[in-house]
């Protein structure tokens, strides 16, 4: 029994020298590798590159996220968020690259949503999604293209995140988001996205948010208006603006498939939804809780309605 724990002492301490070892090799290398540039404002920055960045995690079986951490750690900026600085500080540029939020639709919202998040560098994205790409998609989501049509939703996240930051991982989902997979998806993440286009799955998954502790980002959007709110665990949340409006309905009738989505509707709810996210994970600003932000592009008006913080 004692030769047994002694190698297993022997092996844990290998595994850390290991570690220690390669921690200090990857510093070696971002140090020999970073750059100074002059930012915007002429002031000297240390940067990585992105091709150095890629280097390095090749050379060393990492990520290129795991890379740009130890940069950021060691008080060097990724290049790619340089312009990010001061409005997000590097603290503050390490903590989103280190955080998971979970977008649930990937279609005019959750589209503009996971782009917008990827460039802002979040560092894991989980997509769901079950549906895939149609022509008619092609007036409003970002993530489509003439060449998507037909192919998932979810796992064209994938690519064209890759494409854009692969510093970023995407875990694809192409299911339905339900009451016996929901905690399964969302387990782990900091923030829940709401890019759903119906009142009865936005209940089901606000239930498993509130189960497993997550706040929720809500956004809904008919032809030129929509609307933004931030439910987090123990607030009424969804009753606030839809009642115990459970039931399935004729998704004929609903607003969105009345009045269109145009694009410009889903790119700035979008928008909104990820400055609440950045606010959640970087505890800083005003969050819109118990509070919808209503917004009408045509007439440009915003306004927000207060609700009580009990129902």
């Amino acid at each position: 029994m004692s030769n047994a724990c002694g190698g297993r002492k022997k092996c844990q301490t290998a595994r850390i020298k290991g570690k220690l070892h390669m921690n200090e090799n990857v510093q070696e290398l971002i140090q020999s590798r970073l750059k100074k540039v002059t930012d915007p404002a002429e002031r000297k920055v240390p940067v990585l590159e992105e091709e150095q960045a890629q280097s390095i995690a090749s050379k060393c079986g990492l990520k290129i996220n795991d890379v740009y951490n130890k940069a950021m750690e060691m008080g060097i900026h990724p290049y790619r968020y340089l312009r990010n600085m001061e409005t997000i500080s590097l603290k503050e540029q390490l903590k989103l690259s280190k955080s998971r939020v979970a977008v649930v639709g990937a279609g005019g919202l959750g589209g503009n949503v996971v782009l917008l998040l990827a460039r802002l560098g979040i560092g894991q994205l989980v997509v769901v999604d079950q549906d895939v790409f149609d022509e008619t998609n092609l007036n409003r989501q970002a993530l489509s293209n003439v060449t998507s049509l037909g192919k998932s939703k979810s796992g064209e996240a994938v690519d064209l995140v890759t494409s854009i930051n692969p510093g970023v991982e995407v875990l694809p989902y192409q299911v339905k988001l339900n009451t016996s997979n929901a905690f399964e998806m969302l387990d782990g993440a900091e923030v829940v996205v709401d890019a759903l286009d119906n009142i009865p799955d936005r209940f089901v998954l606000e239930e498993a948010c509130k189960k497993l502790g997550i706040p929720l980002v809500h956004g809904a959007l008919a032809g030129f208006e929509g609307q933004v709110m931030t439910i987090f665990p123990g607030d009424p949340g969804l009753k606030h603006l839809y009642g115990n409006e459970r039931a399935s309905s004729d998704r004929s009738k609903s607003p969105e498939s009345v009045l269109g989505v145009p694009a410009p509707t889903p790119s700035l709810i979008a928008t909104l939804q990820v400055m609440e996210v950045l606010k959640i994970i970087l505890k800083r600003g005003k969050i819109f809780r118990n509070v919808m932000l209503h917004v009408d592009l045509e007439t440009g008006g915003m306004n927000k309605f207060v609700f009580d913080k009990h129902v």
